[in-house]
């Protein structure tokens, strides 16, 4: 009588469950559905105690869950006598685990375990022998709906749609068109800012500082504010930044206006983990949005993260860490600073350099020497462009052919013909594949002819591939060079460089190993520029020579 009393007082759990994916279902499996089936059947059946365990919008191939698992752990502390589910299905799609705990785990707790839809019911013998082959037959369903919302994305993805349900911050959906993101004005200057600060020489960890003084809401907070579904709702300090959230708002691309599709994977669907997949596999279609932040923006801050500067053990870094490089075997100059080094006195080595143990010299130049160059360097560019602007975009566009507007045109037109060429021979190929299953054209004749057609169609897709990497690398450079014109025409009087002209300027800087002339040390430095690489100042006959090239060119 003591064993029933304490039968009654434990819980009858009813457990609902719903993914994403089984909205292809219908309202059937809707939790709401779910809980009006399992409460009615509870009060039939007089099952004692009933309490919802609800999982909504996870995946029955984990049991990773936090319905599950409060629900697990009362069954562990003895507290549950019976599970009710609408169906096995709804319990997990996983057979493996199904089975575990279905024969082994609640069979030793004395948890009577009831499946209404496939009518089991461990306590009564009813339908458990059938039970593995349900349990087999929904991870089955699992594994089909998987391969099927894959072939959804694939095809949505081919038609050009995005395919990723996260908007990012700084954007949001359009109230016209919820496939449609537009600028969400009232964070987008925090994308930009976070932007510049990069430019301006500050690394992710210095920016979320930044941002976290300057009391910005976070990402999370800001969503929180406007009653948008976030991940983690229990944020202590709504301000704080974290340097991993900057990381990730410095490296999208789709700040730029594009969409990115196939970032990333989940290894099964079986195994949930996330897995980022090689830039080289990613679907980048271009302008589906406004952007937020231009093309060499961006580029350039990857240049900048991709050689980041790293702090010595003083704290200091230079303008230049990062940036140059030996001019003899290319490897990266390190800087080098200690507390018994004047500041004045810090400098640059080759790194392949070893107290005269490794492979190359020392490239000795100091810090404030190189600054001093630099500074005049910039100066004479920014003078030859003000005097002789025409001669420098000249000179620019004969280096950058598809730079030339009529040029990049007609690769533009070109590109657009080959890629008509090789829709019309697929047209072609599907006619000829037809007559030969027809019998109106021999074996013979179509392989020949579809040989033919296949070779010119390789072709064409060569071209085509070579033809967009040189017009994205042209439309690169004419963005760049705008960028580099605007920055280089305020250098004239350059006192003192900054972040941000360094970063927007230079590339890279390559020393040359210190040579005697008269009797005292030289050191000679060549700047690539951004977008127009090296620069090599024409002297009066040479610009005499240019100026009647163009003369002649515009006359032609």
């Amino acid at each position: 009588m003591k064993k029933q009393t304490e039968s009654i007082e434990k819980i009858t759990a009813l457990y609902c469950r719903l993914s994403q994916d089984d909205g292809i279902d219908g309202e059937s499996n809707s939790i709401s559905n779910q809980k009006e089936i399992l409460m009615q059947y509870a009060r039939q059946h007089k099952l004692p105690n009933p309490r919802f365990f609800v999982d909504d919008g996870i995946s029955g191939t984990t049991f990773e869950r936090s319905g599950f698992k409060e629900m697990q752990a009362l069954a562990e502390a003895g507290q549950i006598g019976i599970i009710v589910v609408k169906d096995l299905s709804r319990f997990g799609r996983n057979y493996l685990e199904v089975g575990k705990y279905l024969e082994i785990t609640y069979p030793t707790l004395g948890i009577r375990f009831i499946a209404i839809q496939e009518n089991v019911d461990t306590f009564q013998n009813g339908g458990t022998e059938m039970m593995p082959f349900h349990n087999i037959f929904n991870e089955w369903y699992a594994a089909q709906t998987s391969k099927k919302i894959r072939a959804v994305w694939k095809s949505k993805a081919d038609r050009g749609e995005r395919i990723s349900p996260t908007i990012p911050y700084g954007y949001m959906k359009s109230p016209d068109n919820p496939k449609q993101w537009i600028i969400d004005e009232a964070v987008a200057d925090n994308v930009r800012y976070i932007f510049k600060l990069c430019l301006d020489g500050l690394g992710p960890t210095q920016i979320a500082k930044r941002l976290t003084r300057e009391h910005i809401l976070t990402p999370t907070a800001y969503f929180m504010s406007i009653g948008k579904a976030v991940a983690n709702k229990n944020i202590t300090d709504p301000y704080r930044w974290v340097t991993e959230t900057v990381k990730n708002i410095l490296s999208n691309r789709q700040y730029t206006g594009c969409t990115v599709n196939f970032k990333s994977t989940i290894l099964s669907y079986k195994v949930h983990k996330k897995i980022e997949n090689d830039e080289r596999d990613w679907q980048i279609i271009p302008n589906t949005q406004e952007a937020i932040i231009d093309e060499d923006t961006f580029n350039r801050v990857q240049e900048l993260r991709n050689s980041r500067r790293r702090n010595t053990a003083t704290g200091r870094t230079s303008l230049f860490s990062g940036l140059a490089y030996c001019a003899d075997c290319g490897s990266k100059l390190y800087f080098c600073a200690s507390k018994s080094i004047d500041k004045d006195k810090e400098f640059f080595r080759c790194s392949a350099y070893k107290d005269n143990t490794g492979s190359c010299t020392i490239h000795f130049i100091r810090n404030v020497v190189l600054e001093q160059m630099v500074i005049e360097t910039i100066q004479k560019v920014a003078e030859y462009n003000a005097q002789f602007e025409p001669v420098f975009l000249y000179l620019f566009a004969k280096k950058h052919k598809l730079s030339k507007q009529q040029d990049l045109k007609a690769a533009k037109l070109k590109l657009s013909q080959s890629k008509a060429r090789i829709e019309e021979i697929d047209r072609v190929l599907t006619k000829l594949y037809e007559d030969n299953a027809l019998g109106k054209i021999t074996d013979e004749r179509f392989e020949k002819l579809s040989s033919t057609y296949e070779k010119e169609q390789r072709e064409l897709a060569n071209n085509v591939s070579k033809a967009e990497t040189d017009i994205a690398e042209a439309e690169k450079d004419n963005v760049d060079m705008k960028v580099f014109l605007k920055t280089i025409r305020n250098c004239t009087d350059l006192k003192e460089l900054t972040p941000a002209i360094v970063n927007t300027l230079i590339k890279k800087i390559y020393v040359h190993n210190a040579e005697k002339v008269d009797g005292h040390k030289k050191v000679k430095i060549d700047i690539e520029f951004v977008a127009v690489g090296l620069i090599s100042i024409p002297d009066e006959k040479e610009l005499l020579s240019l100026m009647d090239e163009i003369r002649n060119e515009k006359s032609a």
